[in-house]
This record gives structure tokens, sequence and C-alpha cells, in this order.
């Protein structure tokens, strides 16, 4: 870890009673760079969160006015002095960065993002990576890689997955910075609202979640991303063997029960 973040806690944890775990990006003197040390401790954490029965939700914060400005391009422009020009650290640093945004994919529990100030390059592909997102309004957005001759093609992954093609291509072909409402209407967040209202509207969501079977949630979350990247017919083929497989659950039929017979259903989380 380089002296810079030595004595900090780079993402400061929380759990609290209704099993929503706060993971607070904290490095705001970097602006809350992807380093080595912060794309290692975010995929460990989100590792052993998911494995985690007391988690139920994961929200993903930031502290400082940057949620995440992307790679740490200190760190890469170092990598360069090796005798191979760098090839061998690029390819590490950006194998890390994959695994850490899929690590959020595959992660069992949802993650919401919770977004103040900018988040830019590989920050705003941290943004599209988590499952929902809800941003300050005064947040702002882009991959600007192209200004600097670097196209940003691994945010492009996330983000071309969460809007359409065109307004995809407009933030990677531009680099410009698109305001919270443009993210919104965008679909790269859930809503924006105003600043004092943003923690309360993002605990609200993870509430609501976390109060389902979150065996059921688990099934749910790994069924969509796998049957999008399926074709209509094996989509359906998969999606059907998964509802088979989630009625034979015990929280299913205590769902069904509960729901006929009018009470609150009491989860098993199995």
């Amino acid at each position: 870890m380089s002296s810079a973040t030595s004595n900090i806690e780079i993402i400061l944890s929380e759990l609290d009673e209704d099993g929503i775990l706060r993971l607070t990006l904290n490095d705001p003197s970097r602006h809350n760079a992807l380093s080595e040390a912060m794309l290692e401790k975010l995929k460990i954490t989100l590792d052993i969160a998911s494995r985690n029965a007391s988690v139920r939700v994961i929200v993903l914060a930031a502290n400082g006015p940057t949620y995440c400005a992307g790679h740490d391009l200190k760190e890469i422009t170092a990598g360069r002095t090796a005798p191979d020009m760098g090839h061998e650290y690029f390819s590490y640093i950006m194998n890390m960065c994959s695994n850490a945004m899929q690590a959020i994919v595959t992660c069992k529990k949802p993650v919401i993002a919770e977004i103040t100030g900018i988040a830019t390059a590989a920050g705003c592909q941290l943004v599209a990576s988590c499952d929902l997102a809800i941003a300050d309004s005064s947040a702002k957005f882009s991959t600007p890689g192209v200004n600097i001759g670097l196209f940003c093609s691994t945010p492009m992954v996330a983000l071309s997955r969460n809007v359409s093609n065109k307004h995809a291509l407009e933030m990677l072909l531009t680099g410009e910075m698109i305001s919270a409402r443009r993210a919104m209407d965008f679909g790269l967040i859930n809503s924006a609202v105003e600043t004092e209202a943003l923690r309360d509207n993002v605990m609200n969501l993870a509430r609501k979640i976390a109060s389902k079977s979150s065996a059921t949630v688990a099934i749910g979350k790994a069924a969509f991303y796998t049957q999008r990247e399926m074709n209509l017919s094996d989509a359906y083929k998969y999606a059907s063997e998964v509802m088979i497989q989630n009625l034979l659950t015990s929280d299913a039929s205590e769902g069904i029960s509960a729901f006929i017979e009018k009470r609150k259903p009491q989860w098993k989380d199995k």
C-alpha cells in the first residue's frame, strides 16, 4: 500500500441492525481513486459481505467532494517505468479493476451506490456496476478518457449495459460531464435528490429490500444478470427453471401462504 493511504482506513464499514452494510470510500485526498489498495480492499470486502448472512443490502458511499475519480493515474504513470513500458502492470491493474466490478455484480446482496460529487471514468463504471444508484442532485458523471488519449473501454462495459447505445457513445466519444438529471434520464442512476435527503432516500430503499427474503433476492439478482446475456428463448427457459427452483424454497411457500392468509411473512432466508 502506498504511503498516501497507509495511515487511513481506505474503506469504512458499518453494519446496522437491519442488515444494511454501509461501505464508504475513504481516500478523499486522492479523490477516492481506484488505486491498487482501493481495488483490493473493495474486492475483498464485497466477497466477505456476499458470504455474510447478517448482510442483506450493501450501500456504497464515499467521503469528500469526489465520489470516485477512476483509476489512479499516478500509479499508472509509474508503471510505465518498467522495461516493458508498463504492459505487465497495466494488465495487472485492469484485471484487478475488472474483478472488483464483477464482484459487485456477482455479490449475492444488492449493492446501492450513494453518489455525491463527481464520478468519472472508472468511477462512473463503479456507479454503473452497482445494482441501484441514487445521487445528490448536484452530482456529475463522465467517461473522459477520450480527452487524454485513453478511451474508457472498460468503463464502457458497465456503461453500455445500463444505458442506451447512443447515450453511452455520447458520453464515451465526447468525454463531457453530464448532470445528475441527465444521468437519471439516461438510466445510469435511479434518481437524483437534494443533498440533505440523499442518505435518507438511500437508506429507505435499502430497508425496503432488506425486509424481503434474502434468499429470494439472491436468486433474483443472479438470474437477472444471467438471463440478460441470453437470447429470448434461452432466457425464458432459464428463468422458468429458476422460478421452479424458487417455488420449492421455504420462503416461497411461506410468502405465498402469508399472502393468502393476509399476514406478514416470517422469512427463514432459505
